[in-house]
């Protein structure tokens, strides 16, 4: 007698990537939930949809490579999640917040920034680091899309902590969305920290940190995305000095290591 066959979703070796899959399209849902809220007017919960979503495409990717569960689909679904979720989804936030108000321009700059992120993430992509430039993994070329979409919501949120600098912050909302459009496509490094190592001594010290992280963002979760906000902007020239320390560094190391050999 023939055994009954068992439905499966995915062979039994390979449901290791239903995980972080899962995960990505979980992203998915919350950007496109956030543009209807945002149609509603709740933009506090689509703005926390957003930073939810950034959660989940923080986590995927590295739970894939703990579990040994990357794969070429996952790193498409990964980045077509991240078009809609942070080239869509915040733009269209901020179009019916406050773009709609200047109208065929508002447009167009909405556009302009969503069409920056699909190119961002095009040349992600493609991007290929040689293993004798490792080093350049803990650096993005241009600012990442979860941290753009995140980014240009800043006049937002600044509005929904009813914080009060004398600034109608409001105004700077096209021209940080262009300034941050810009970003996206530029060629500044920005850090990635995906290859650092931390000493046994100071992990307990990294655990407290994070777990005031959360708290913080469980008690003031859009002060502290604000706060975050501008320690990322105020981080991109210290990770331009860094970055063109260590090249000069390297090629350093190439030239001496060229002029060995020829001696």
């Amino acid at each position: 007698m023939e055994e009954n066959k068992k439905f499966k979703l995915v062979s039994s070796k390979k449901t290791r990537y239903l995980l972080p899959n899962i995960l990505t399209l979980g992203g998915v849902c919350l950007g496109i939930s956030s543009i209807k809220f945002s149609i509603d007017g709740n933009f506090s919960l689509a703005v926390t949809l957003i930073l939810f979503a950034a959660i989940l495409d923080a986590l995927d990717g590295r739970i894939a490579r703990l579990i040994k569960g990357t794969s070429e689909f996952g790193k498409e679904l990964d980045s077509l999640t991240d078009f809609v979720s942070f080239g869509i989804a915040p733009v269209f936030i901020l179009y019916f917040w406050e773009l709609n108000n200047y109208g065929k321009l508002g447009w167009a700059i909405t556009l302009i920034y969503s069409v920056c992120c699909v190119l961002r993430l095009a040349r992600f992509n493609l991007t290929k680091i040689e293993e004798a430039q490792e080093w350049k993994n803990n650096f993005f070329e241009g600012i990442p899309s979860p941290a753009g979409g995140l980014l240009i919501l800043m006049p937002l949120i600044y509005e929904l902590t009813n914080l009060d600098i004398g600034l109608d912050i409001k105004k700077f909302t096209p021209y940080l969305t262009v300034l941050i459009a810009v970003l996206l496509v530029s060629k500044i490094p920005t850090l990635a920290l995906k290859k650092i190592s931390i000493s046994p001594k100071t992990t307990v010290f990294l655990l407290l940190g994070i777990g005031i992280v959360f708290i913080a963002l469980l008690f003031y979760t859009l002060e502290t995305l604000l706060v975050f906000g501008l320690i990322y902007l105020l981080s991109i020239p210290f990770s331009i000095i860094l970055f063109n320390k260590k090249n000069k560094k390297e090629l350093k190391k190439i030239s001496d290591d060229s002029h060995e050999d020829i001696l």
